[in-house]
């Protein structure tokens, strides 16, 4: 379906937000209709805050010689986001460039090189450049990347060793319908691409005339889906789909020689380490209009890529029918093979999961590898109790293979012997997936030079090295531990200390063999503090010694001097619960309480141990942010983020006491910022986004406890979402008390404190459709309650826009102001 508005021209210069507006039984409603009003600017410091630079991204190269740089783009105007779109099987895309819409970008690289810090920037970049998927050569010496065209999606390299002049090696315009169009082959010489074919003509034309009305028919069969968005709804967006999905899968070499491999509406394609062998996904007919892209007819086989077979079919892997039933089940997967990847440290051994159907009412699963030249029977390498999750291949003694169960909150992590399968598997961990504290960290790997990446191993083979967010009673603790993989026992080389943040990006280990202690072990690490915006460093273990690598300028920053604080409280059935606190620069200890702004996003547990454990650090940067809470500290609002609310509940019925432990957690939260002093229980918010937005609306209908709430892209019917969401899988037939106690919208005529809804208009987050929003004000309107309806034209369920952005701010914080701030209501 192509999203195309025509608007007057002026209109294209300054679009503007569709505001409505209810303001209670005793006034008059200002506006029967949608009031079009121009962008407003929120106070100059929230602006700063909006335009703030970002701080770059960066990667290291498979040699550990440089440090690659990309500048992040500013927020795009919401011109950008009103150019033509279509929106098909669950996927956005500009049709002008066959690329996935709303895509973030680069805007330059630099490289640094960690020997001596010697910089350099990529030149022959023109002006206001879109940089995507920068993706390092294998040997560390290239980059190749998207050069992002408004008609095209060129391929360019960047040779880092050799001046840094980026270069367009093809003229073939790429298909970035599916996601990255590119990967290195091991030889760091040629590519991979997914290309248009150069004879795909003009896309389909939209009928002028109806032929017909659309039907879609069951028969019998159970054939439930959560609530998708985007899906292929006529003939004409079949047609449009199978366009755009037309690729050329070939091979380009760096001077510009391309062979052709593969046709057809290619989705995934994967060299193997040896780069004979491509791994080539097709998305095959019929199509559906119930399920998007994820669920359609999939081919998995494996192509040759030599001379003289390049493109010759070697093996069909699994040839998938349309799957439109889905079991309402967490653990539910798709039937047949799945997650199909190469064996990271074997030059062409493909390895996939599929369900071990022998166990019934179980959801476990088999992996199998199937070896070059794929003609022999497969082998199954590991039998799983759980869901595979992942495994990280170290060499023909040690793979770590993962598995996880969404239903029963746990994971497990087991050292398999790939070579000698026949000795049974070590269990390494095991652990609820609640349980942070517990959490062991997950292996680091590095570059093997072949595009992949395998175990960091110590240079004995004995040990491998973990890092982990280091969850604790003390908040967030980055760590390093070395892991014996004989004994199981693990060694702390190293843990992130006040009044620092780091996070350990890489370890370099020149140790002698069997050395146990941190001599010889350096981390590259990225640091920050309160007031230090994140920096990488090189760190040498043993002495402490820190080398700079970057120096990122700590951005204006409208948030100087806030302070912030993590703390504890009890809600009243004893679970703990914690929060972070903000305080504005102008605050001092002693003054009068503040109006404060409570924001917080509702999770699931099963235990009360898990859903008191601390998160986040007090360290971390105090970052510009222009989502969220943090914006109005500079209007003189106290704010309290993320404060826990757990719905604590037993698997199949997490949602049974969702309202009383919602409000307890509310309640506790504001007790305890009254009982410091630092609000007035009566200039209380509460805000929310997606989830929270929910939460926010479900407070309204059923406490007295706020002056005011801000609801952004939030579902308020849950009859609307009748086959599950969040963490309730049950149908709303199964568990109908629930899902109605649980609609705001059934409550409406409750909520007579002033509620702020602001939605995308083009929201494609399942379950959130922006008619949640609209019909949620019609029934506050409608029953006399004080609302405003802000629809953010071109918006999804994140806003972008620039102007989106700025206006978001400037509604909120007037709304807070006039009820809040200024407002005269007392909560009960």
């Amino acid at each position: 379906m192509l999203i195309n508005r025509r608007r007057a021209r002026k209109e294209t210069r300054l679009f503007s937000a569709l505001v409505i507006l209810g303001l209670g039984a005793s006034l008059n409603c200002v506006a029967n209709a949608g009031d079009a009003i121009r962008y407003q600017v929120p106070p100059q410091p929230m602006v700063d805050m909006v335009d703030a630079a970002q701080i770059p991204q960066t990667v290291l190269s498979p040699s550990n010689e440089w440090l690659m740089q990309l500048d992040r783009t500013a927020l795009p105007a919401v011109a950008e986001l009103s150019k033509p779109e279509l929106r098909l099987a669950g996927l956005r895309l500009n049709p002008r460039n066959n690329d996935l819409s709303r895509s973030n970008h680069a805007t330059g690289i630099r490289f640094i090189r960690l020997a001596d810090r010697l910089e350099k920037t990529v030149q022959n970049l023109p002006t206001n450049a879109r940089i995507g998927d920068a993706v390092w050569s294998p040997d560390g010496k290239r980059v190749a990347f998207i050069l992002v065209r408004d008609a095209s999606l060129e391929l360019m390299v960047v040779d880092v060793t050799n001046g840094a002049q980026a270069r367009r090696i093809t003229d073939r315009s790429l298909n970035g319908m599916f996601g990255r169009p590119f990967s290195w082959f091991s030889d760091s010489k040629s590519l991979i691409i997914s290309a248009i074919p150069p004879t795909r003509g003009a896309p389909p034309k939209a009928m002028t005339t109806v032929s017909g009305p659309l039907i879609q028919e069951n028969l019998g069969r159970r054939n439930a889906a959560r609530t998708y968005q985007d899906l292929l709804k006529s003939p004409h967006d079949e047609a449009l789909f199978e366009y755009y999905a037309a690729t050329e899968v070939a091979r380009v070499t760096l001077d510009g020689k391309i062979d052709i491999i593969a046709t057809g509406m290619i989705r995934n394609l994967l060299p193997s380490p040896d780069g004979q062998y491509a791994l080539v996904q097709t998305v095959k007919k019929p199509f559906s209009y119930t399920v998007p892209l994820s669920r359609f007819a999939l081919k998995t086989e494996i192509r040759d890529v030599r001379e003289p077979n390049l493109g010759q079919v070697v093996r069909v892997l699994s040839d998938l029918p349309l799957a439109e039933d889905e079991e309402q089940d967490p653990d539910a997967v798709r039937k047949g093979p799945r997650q199909y990847a190469w064996r990271s440290d074997a030059n062409a051994t493909i390895v996939w999961a599929q369900s071990n159907e022998a166990k019934k009412n179980a959801s476990s699963d088999l992996v199998f590898a199937s070896v070059a030249p794929f003609d022999a029977e497969p082998v199954m390498i590991a039998k799983l109790d759980l869901r595979f999750q992942s495994i990280a291949w170290g060499n023909d003694a040690v793979a770590l293979v993962t598995e996880v169960s969404r239903k029963l909150r746990k994971t497990s992590t087991w050292r398999i012997q790939p070579a000698d399968l026949a000795k049974p598997p070590m269990k390494l961990f095991e652990r609820s997936t609640e349980d942070r504290y517990g959490d062991p960290g997950v292996a680091f790997t590095e570059a093997n030079g072949r595009g992949y990446r395998v175990l960091n191993f110590s240079p004995d083979g004995r040990a491998i090295y973990l890092n982990g967010a280091g969850a604790s009673p003390d908040g967030d603790r980055p760590f390093v531990d070395r892991l014996d993989l004989e004994t199981r026992e693990t060694k702390r080389l190293f843990r992130s200390e006040a009044p620092y943040y780091d996070v350990p990006l890489s370890v370099f280990d020149t140790s002698p063999p069997g050395n146990a202690s941190a001599i010889g072990v350096r981390l590259l690490l990225q640091r920050e503090s309160i007031t230090e915006a994140p920096n990488v460093f090189v760190r040498e273990l043993a002495t402490g010694k820190m080398a700079t690598v970057t120096r990122f300028a700590t951005p204006k920053n409208p948030l100087v001097g806030v302070t912030k604080e993590v703390i504890r409280y009890k809600r009243r059935d004893g679970v703990e619960l914690s929060a972070t606190l903000y305080l504005p620069a102008t605050y001092k200890r002693g003054d009068d309480p503040l109006p404060l702004l409570m924001w917080a996003y509702p999770r699931e547990f099963r235990t009360a141990e898990a859903a008191g454990q601390i998160s986040g650090s007090p360290y971390r940067y105090v970052r510009p942010s222009f989502s969220g809470p943090l914006p109005f500290l500079t209007s003189g609002y106290a704010v309290l983020d993320n404060p826990t609310m757990p719905i604590i509940g037993e698997q199949g019925k997490e949602n049974d006491a969702y309202l009383p432990q919602l409000i307890s957690s509310a309640e506790a939260a504001i007790d305890e910022v009254v009982r410091r002093g630092i609000a007035d229980r009566n200039k209380i918010a509460v805000g929310g986004h997606s989830y929270g937005a929910f939460m926010v609306a479900n407070l309204l209908a059923h406490t007295k406890l706020f002056a005011a709430g801000i609801a952004e892209s939030g579902a308020y019917n849950r009859t609307l979402t009748p086959f599950g969401f969040q963490a309730e899988d049950r149908t709303f037939w199964k568990a109908r008390d629930v899902y109605s106690q649980m609609s705001p919208f059934n409550y409406a005529d409750q909520i007579k404190t002033p509620i702020l809804l602001i939605h995308g208009e083009a929201d494609s987050n399942s379950g959130t459709f922006p008619l949640q929003s609209e019909r949620f004000y019609q029934a506050i309107r409608g029953l006399g309650g004080t609302a405003r309806y802000v629809v953010l034209p071109y918006e999804d369920h994140g806003y972008r826009g620039r102007e989106s952005v700025l206006h978001r701010l400037w509604e909120s914080v007037r709304w807070l102001d006039r009820h809040v701030k200024n407002g005269d209501k007392k909560p009960a």
